[in-house]
């Protein structure tokens, strides 16, 4: 069902995340061009497009881990760096050394601010579906789906105000997309959180998201995702081949992104 709406914390505040006019290239390679977007303070959102469309490029700017050629980023009206503690990233892969011995506990504790309570590493581990005793586990023992959950902990080990996940079901298989998503609203709807996600799960973002960010080197499209993710748009993203289609239990008018009889495809996690 598509989530219930809920009027935004601190209206009248600046954008949580404003993005205006970027070009971001890699030497003589634009990969971003021009690229505008405000992410309200409470909102969820998502960035969707093929691969090579520069989403997680999108992302690594919005953090301030590679500049921009031209235009600004602002979250809370400041550049990234003045407002780092506010906000949680958690990356699609994790690469480590899986022999180091590290437990997810110790792991977890590195990111831990000092004033926050030890406590709160069972709390999140408990809060992204895994057992309590997973902080004792060494973390290169964990399966892809399970290192995926503690990432995801760990960005929110402090209570961020902003949530910036790069494809976050990565790995995750489908009883864990449905935690992941109600985790998500929850964090969203009880706190506040604003979130900003990477997807390629269309019939995900459609029931989550209150914006979507459509993306392919050029703004494609952007705005709620019944306005946003139109035939004609998804044809633009990711080709003719991929169709539009209904869920079994989505209410009328949720409309998703996948084959015509509803089998995942490679633009779904």
């Amino acid at each position: 069902m598509p989530r219930p709406s809920r009027p935004t914390n601190n209206q009248g505040g600046p954008p949580a995340i404003a993005v205006k006019d970027c070009t971001v290239a890699y030497g003589a390679n634009v990969v971003l061009e021009g690229i505008s977007f405000e992410i309200a303070q409470g909102q969820v959102a998502a960035v969707i497009g093929p691969n090579g469309s520069g989403k997680t490029t999108l992302i690594k700017a919005i953090l301030g881990l590679i500049p921009v050629r031209s235009g600004e980023i602002r979250v809370f009206g400041k550049h990234f760096h003045a407002v780092r503690d506010l906000v949680g990233y958690a990356p699609q892969r994790f690469d480590f050394d899986r022999s180091f011995p590290i437990t997810v506990g110790e792991f977890m504790n590195l990111a831990r601010h000092p004033h926050s309570p030890a406590s709160r590493v069972a709390e999140k581990i408990k809060e992204v579906g895994l057992a309590a005793q997973t902080v004792r586990v060494q973390l290169g023992t964990l399966s892809g789906g399970q290192l995926q959950r503690v990432l995801i902990a760990q960005a929110i080990l402090n209570n961020p105000q902003i949530l910036i996940l790069d494809e976050p079901a990565s790995g995750i298989d489908i009883a864990g997309e449905a935690t992941f998503q109600e985790l998500i609203a929850h964090l969203n709807q009880e706190y506040g959180t604003t979130v900003l996600m990477i997807s390629h799960d269309i019939a995900m973002v459609s029931r989550l998201v209150d914006n979507v960010i459509c993306v392919n080197r050029q703004m494609l499209c952007y705005g709620p995702p019944k306005e946003a993710l139109t035939a004609r748009k998804i044809d633009e993203l990711f080709g003719p081949a991929v169709e539009l289609y209904e869920h079994p239990g989505h209410k009328r008018g949720d409309r998703a992104h996948g084959h015509e009889h509803g089998q995942r495809t490679d633009h779904e996690l």
